[in-house]
């Protein structure tokens, strides 16, 4: 199976867009024909163009990592969707179902390539391939169910639902939230006796780093008690300054919720395996 590079909430908002943005069956017909899903979302069909897109679009969720052949080479349905739909975008629009799509796409750590018209708009990856931001939401949310992680699970999902609405002072409050509940809940799950015991999530922290527990590595300089480690530096970064206008305040609030999904899997893979 081969890694899907956009999130359900990116394709849905891709979706919704598409809808949006055509205005003729054969614009459709185009796309389907693309993606092979001619039989399925047949041309002469009678179904409106709303509802033509609405079918396309469970149609690519149901079969996102199927493999297909495009222009550019192979690619799973969902990528060759989203490819298809970026093309129709407008850089100087400020249509919502727009926004919305590319805060999808800059979850995902991806962002657009946009063009004069004479060639269509393109996707690049803003991140290294490494990092594969959906796989890691998929997974941090996997472990977060697996370990019954429920506060800090509410919280990550509300940091992305503000950041696909572009509230950015909610998002930004809620990843910090999240990081701060995720370390809670794995000094409970790791000692919780001893938790109980400690007063405050800084003292909770700071029992993660005891040697004899060591989850949070001093050496690795994950924490020091002069508060001059990255526990502490990412803590103060993600403190919310509030929501001011402008694409700074969207980039920054996207990196911390990119930051929060890389920081988080690291931990709970640690915790899954074990291992400090």
């Amino acid at each position: 199976m081969r890694d899907i590079p956009f999130t359900r909430p990116t394709v849905v908002a891709a979706n919704e867009f598409l809808g949006f943005a055509l205005k003729t069956h054969t614009q459709i017909n185009k796309i389907v024909l693309r993606l092979g899903l001619e039989d399925e979302v047949t041309a002469g069909s009678t179904l409106g163009i709303e509802k033509k897109v609405d079918l396309l679009g469970r149609l690519v969720l149901a079969r996102a990592d199927e493999v297909i052949e495009t222009s550019e080479g192979k690619a799973t349905l969902v990528e060759a969707f989203v490819r298809q739909v970026i093309e129709h975008a407008d850089e100087r629009s400020q249509e919502w179902r727009q926004d919305a799509l590319l805060r999808g796409l800059a979850r995902d750590g991806y962002v657009v390539v946009w063009t004069d018209g004479r060639q269509p708009n393109s996707l690049r990856s803003a991140l290294p391939g490494e990092i594969d931001l959906p796989a890691a939401n998929d997974e941090v949310h996997l472990l977060l169910k697996h370990f019954k992680f429920t506060t800090s699970l509410g919280h990550l999902d509300q940091a992305v639902e503000a950041h696909t609405r572009g509230d950015w002072a909610a998002a930004n409050g809620q990843i910090r939230t999240f990081l701060e509940g995720l370390l809670e809940e794995i000094a409970f799950y790791i000692e919780p006796s001893k938790a109980k015991t400690m007063g405050s999530s800084e003292n909770r922290r700071a029992m993660l780093a005891s040697t004899d527990i060591g989850f949070l590595g001093v050496k690795r300089n994950e924490w020091s008690p002069d508060g001059k480690s990255f526990i502490h530096g990412l803590f103060k970064m993600l403190h919310s300054d509030g929501s001011h206008p402008g694409l700074s305040t969207e980039d920054h609030c996207t990196f911390r919720l990119h930051i929060g999904l890389v920081t988080a899997r690291m931990l709970l893979r640690r915790l899954r395996e074990g291992k400090v």
